[in-house]
């Protein structure tokens, strides 16, 4: 069984309009729904925005639904010219460009505890979408340091509020995990906000198209 983690309803739903739902219930306030969708099962957590909310819609599609690998797409900000508004990109590695022990442990920004990278890698589909570099953090913003920090010291790509953290429970768990984002906004373009939401449905339809293809390698 596939598991989809899924921040915002408007992103679930372009899975779920295709999913033959058999049950839906709701765990720890999180609305789950469980069917199949282009020939295989699927369970769609709806998680909430940001890692928190990620890690446990993660945890609970892994606890209560033995699920075989975990699956993540929505819309996110695009951070160079490599990538393209409404264009859609497959995650290949992932960072927390907020998680910061630089001072404790010496080592580089996004560098987890338990780890000794600062990227965790994520496997990838043989499907026609780049592979691009996602740096994860509980903020939304215009934030020149976060941008030079992104760009130029992580050399990230594509930036979310959820990604790296469902990698993180996905590895604890000892699964294999995916993610396919579409651009919504690019920093230094002008507001996010605005690009977001002006950008935000056309991302979305162009995610939907892909995902018969995602689905087909999984």
């Amino acid at each position: 069984m596939i598991g989809a983690v899924i921040a915002m309803q408007s992103e679930a739903d372009i899975l779920l309009s295709e999913m033959k739902i058999n049950r839906s219930l709701t765990v720890s306030g999180k609305n789950i729904y469980v069917g199949t969708a282009f020939g295989k099962e699927v369970a769609l957590c709806i998680c909430g925005v940001g890692k928190v909310n990620a890690a446990l819609g993660t945890q609970l599609l892994v606890s209560k639904f033995d699920v075989d690998c975990l699956l993540n797409f929505g819309v996110s900000g695009g951070l160079n010219d490599d990538t393209k508004l409404c264009q859609v990109y497959q995650i290949s590695q992932a960072v927390q460009f907020d998680f910061d022990l630089v001072q404790l442990n010496g080592t580089k920004i996004g560098t987890l505890n338990e780890y000794e990278e600062n990227y965790l890698p994520l496997s990838t589909l043989d499907i026609p979408f780049a592979a691009k570099k996602l740096g994860t953090a509980d903020r939304f913003n215009d934030s020149t340091a976060d941008y030079e920090l992104l760009t130029k010291e992580l050399q990230a790509d594509i930036r979310d509020m959820e990604g790296c953290a469902i990698v993180q429970a996905a590895l604890c768990a000892k699964l294999p995990v995916y993610s396919v984002k579409a651009i919504s906004d690019v920093a230094g373009s002008g507001s996010t906000t605005d690009q977001y939401l002006q950008n935000r449905s056309t991302a979305l339809e162009n995610l939907q198209a892909a995902l018969p293809s995602v689905f087909d390698k999984l």
